[in-house]
């Protein structure tokens, strides 16, 4: 039977077994959305690990280009 769970400095808790072995955790909410983001933003990088890079500046030109960039000064 699992004893009561352990909190940490972080937020997460963890649900230990009669031995004292770690075997769930349980985290906030919010932590939660945020590393599933991060999972999602890693999966994507992932994908994507055989395009080309862009430069600073082809980024800057196609922002504007797109009207989604109009700073003066900006490349």
């Amino acid at each position: 039977m699992p004893k009561a769970p352990v909190r940490s400095r972080l937020g997460e808790r963890y649900v230990v077994d009669e031995k004292g072995n770690p075997t769930e955790v349980i985290l906030p909410l919010e932590r939660f959305v945020h590393l599933l983001e991060d999972l999602h933003d890693l999966a994507i990088v992932a994908e994507r690990h055989h395009e080309e890079s862009v430069s600073w500046d082809e980024t800057v030109r196609r922002l504007k280009e797109d009207g989604l960039l109009s700073c003066p000064g900006a490349a």
